[in-house]
């Protein structure tokens, strides 16, 4: 697959990308490694819920170690995956050797434009310097007609409204939470329209219930039954099934993008 360098001069944003990329590679992907993942059967359930076809090129941006894109690849899809670690995308290279992937920042993609048939970046946006910016990029690399699936944090989420969470410890990094109306609002934009939306509930296994110390374990559990109950708008995460709006003839308005 040939690959394109955007050519994007230095900007302001170099610097806070340049601290992010030594957090994900010397904190969160330090010990990086290929294996089982305990979201395996998450990803199996998606992509068959999005009907990837064996003939389809999919992008995941923010990839990190490959999860979704190792079940994607053994069930016949063409793969590629960024991410700013160096770390987790030595991972991707060890576990799939036919992919393409490259450690780069979701803002510059290394593609042609008009290349996959499916772009998703899962739980990973709010954790980007430019957002929209990356989600254009998106659009340019994508086939007319493909679709875009991103998984985002809801600012709305039950238990952090009531001040029991605080976010992941990504913010560290970089993270920025928005209501799903602020979403939608930055997905338009971008350029993407949305046409679906669902919950997500990967977090109903007994290996995120069990992770951390014990005694949080009954938090944990009641908060995953929760979730399969929850309003849309109460969740942790909510996954969104996009379009680009020029292949629904849609152009953005000032409402729209404020």
């Amino acid at each position: 697959m040939s690959t394109k360098k955007t050519g994007s001069s230095p900007t302001d944003t170099t610097i806070d990308i340049k601290e992010i990329k030594t957090f994900y590679d010397s904190v969160y992907h330090a010990n990086a490694h290929a294996g089982h993942s305990s979201e395996d059967g998450h990803y199996r359930r998606l992509f068959r819920k999005l009907g990837v076809r064996n003939d389809s090129h999919v992008l995941d941006v923010a990839c990190g170690t490959g999860g979704w894109l190792k079940v994607c690849s053994d069930n016949g899809a063409s793969v590629s995956g960024v991410d700013l670690s160096d770390n987790a995308i030595k991972v991707c290279q060890e576990v799939m050797p036919q992919g393409n992937f490259y450690a780069q920042p979701a803002e510059t993609l290394p593609f042609d434009d008009n290349v996959f048939d499916l772009v998703t970046c899962l739980g990973s946006l709010e954790h980007f310097v430019d957002p929209e910016n990356s989600l254009r990029e998106m659009i340019r690399v994508a086939k007319p007609h493909a679709t875009f699936v991103i998984l985002v944090p809801n600012k709305d989420f039950l238990t952090r409204k009531l001040g029991l969470f605080g976010g992941t410890y990504q913010v560290d990094a970089k993270e920025v939470v928005r209501t799903l109306e602020e979403w939608r609002s930055l997905f338009t934009a971008a350029g993407l329209h949305v046409t679906d939306r669902w919950k997500d509930l990967h977090v109903i296994n007994r290996h995120w219930i069990m992770r951390g110390k014990f005694y949080t374990w009954p938090f944990r559990l009641l908060q995953s039954l929760l979730l399969a109950i929850w309003p849309l708008k109460w969740q942790y995460q909510v996954y969104h099934r996009c379009l680009a709006q020029s292949d629904k003839g849609i152009m953005p308005t000032s409402s729209d993008a404020a």
